[in-house]
């Protein structure tokens, strides 16, 4: 399990990408609420989750920047576009003018670029750690993004209640501050030297990429997974979490943070496991076994009122969301040729744009019919269709 650790760079992008998760959540629990209380619209609160995510159209671009430039170059220049926006978030909180209006523009820059950053995490394992070990490590790096939901739900529940926004930015603009400085100990490999012409078009091997992935059958398979898990999936308790704190748990800010943090303690569960047993030699299959209990779980929580059940419920939820990501990054990795790696986790993080379309569609649907049959629509959906892709590309299970 601590094999990462025998890498030295990892060392370094560890405590970095656990800081940047930290700030990351904390954000996104603070800024759902305050838009639902400020608005008391679910419509509203499902396009300021969309907005998080509008940067997986361009996601290809910091891929192929990496493969072009080194990953640490990319991280860092994204890291300080973290720390920028969040102290712009701070002083619009401090000086008493935020409104709704600073939250969408802000959180649409952050938007921009927050969904590469993944990108460059995985491609940065997949840079440094021998195939054998990829479960192992991808694992670990999801139960660093885990471990800082929890603290970061929590941390930021309590500080906003206490303290306001506008303070809370403080300790948020200080975490990016610090995973910046802790970037400049990642590797510096560019495995992709000697594979991509120097001189070519930055284009041409975009398009290369998005062709290789496209082509490739187990890559495409993957993609259209990753798509329809975000699509019908994660929504529910991402951009919404807020809405089935207040509306149907009746839950305050706190509440959130707890709900988010046992949500998070099942994802912790889930990675760690991963990362002690090292997988499977058939990650492809029990990625769809586990992704079916996802479903299966979603679809009870439609039903659940009691906010103490509920709690169970995201904890089981949180271990199948973060088993299925697991094993969609090994199988995708491990798939992938190395020279192509940063352009198709680039192409993979497109998929991404399956949760706004969710969220968007999603909020207009609750306000019509209801938060239970909106869910249980979308589960039937997901299950169906993860059916259908599994029997369809059973050659490679």
């Amino acid at each position: 399990m601590l094999a990462a650790f025998r890498v030295r760079s990892y060392r370094f992008q560890w405590p970095a990408d656990l800081l940047t998760s930290w700030a990351f959540e904390m954000e996104t629990l603070i800024l759902g609420w305050y838009m639902l209380e400020e608005t008391g619209s679910v419509t509203l609160l499902a396009v300021l989750g969309a907005l998080q995510y509008m940067g997986t159209f361009i996601a290809p671009l910091f891929g192929l920047a990496g493969d072009r430039m080194g990953r640490r170059t990319v991280l860092c220049t994204m890291r300080v576009t973290y720390f920028t926006l969040a102290i712009a978030m701070m002083a619009f909180g401090l000086t008493g003018v935020l409104t709704p209006y600073h939250v969408f523009g802000l959180v649409f820059l952050m938007g921009l670029v927050r969904p590469s950053d993944i990108v460059l995490r995985n491609s940065l394992i997949g840079d440094t750690m021998p195939r054998a070990n990829l479960t192992n490590a991808l694992g670990f790096s999801r139960a660093t993004g885990d471990s800082a939901k929890i603290a970061g739900a929590l941390a930021g529940a309590g500080l906003l209640s206490t303290l306001g926004i506008g303070i809370t930015y403080v300790f948020i603009a200080g975490f990016y501050l610090a995973s910046f400085a802790l970037t400049f100990g990642v590797t510096k490999v560019r495995p992709d030297d000697g594979a991509t012409d120097s001189g070519a078009s930055p284009w041409r091997d975009l398009l290369d990429g998005l062709a290789y992935a496209w082509k490739t059958p187990n890559v495409r398979m993957i993609m259209w997974m990753a798509f329809l898990v975000n699509l019908t999936a994660v929504p529910w308790t991402t951009g919404l979490a807020a809405y089935l704190a207040k509306e149907i748990f009746l839950l305050d800010a706190n509440g959130l943070g707890r709900m988010i943090a046992g949500y998070a303690c099942g994802a912790l569960s889930g990675s760690l496991l991963l990362a002690w047993i090292g997988g499977s030699r058939r990650p492809a299959l029990l990625m769809f076994v586990v992704a079916m209990t996802w479903y299966a779980l979603l679809a009870v929580l439609a039903q659940v009122r009691d906010p103490e059940t509920g709690a169970w419920v995201m904890v089981a939820i949180g271990a199948c969301h973060s088993g299925t990501m697991i094993l969609m990054g090994v199988a995708l990795i491990g798939w992938a040729e190395p020279r192509f790696r940063g352009r198709v986790m680039g192409v993979r993080s497109l998929s991404v744009q399956g949760v706004p379309f969710g969220l968007l569609a999603a909020g207009p649907i609750i306000e019509m019919i209801g938060f239970s049959q909106t869910l249980e629509i979308y589960c039937a959906i997901g299950a169906v269709a993860t059916v259908l892709l599994a029997i369809q590309n059973r050659r490679f299970l």
